[in-house]
């Protein structure tokens, strides 16, 4: 089967979440899966899940906390050149028949990390390889290259009503 280049994209929820969906159903045929988090440094209930009960997917985090009220520092900048380049070697060996960047388009925006080396990365991928980038603000360059693009799309939130974010539910 040829690996396909997926882009989870937009202001609307839903991004990381459809990303560890089809890692669920990539571990139920049988392939093994690696998420690497861009920007994320917390813990958060998918990743308990997956480290309780899913084996077949492997999931590293390449963030240091949570910068995205305030600017990022240059440990942000360096942590998430260090998550590339072991992401980079990760697809290259081709172990994993899927590979989330989650977060990695929020990466870019941030300019923590170049996306012309993201480019190379994509391009020189093992055939068999499927690869998704979540993160808002997707740009043009990876859009064009890609074979999928999803926009999620913020119809209505109920944060705008006060309802902050919730355990098992948004973390």
């Amino acid at each position: 089967m040829k690996g396909l280049v997926h882009v989870y994209t937009g202001n609307g929820k839903g991004k990381t979440t459809a990303a560890f969906g089809l890692a669920l159903r990539a571990i139920g045929a049988g392939m093994k899966v690696f998420i690497g988090q861009f920007v994320k440094g917390k813990q958060y209930n998918e990743n308990l899940a997956v480290a309780r009960y899913l084996k077949n997917i492997t999931v590293k985090q390449y963030g240091l906390g949570c910068f995205i009220v305030n600017t990022p520092t240059e440990d942000d900048i360096i942590a998430a050149g260090k998550g590339l380049d072991e992401m980079r070697k990760i697809i290259k060996e081709g172990k994993h028949d899927l590979v989330i960047m989650d977060e990695v388009n929020i990466a870019l925006y941030y300019k923590l990390i170049d996306v012309n080396q993201l480019i190379e990365i994509i391009k020189t991928k093992p055939d068999h390889v499927e690869l998704v980038l979540t993160g808002r603000y997707a740009p043009q360059e990876i859009i064009d290259i890609s074979d999928l693009v999803t926009e999620m799309k913020e119809v209505k939130h109920y944060y705008q009503q006060g309802i902050e974010a919730r355990d098992g539910i948004e973390y």
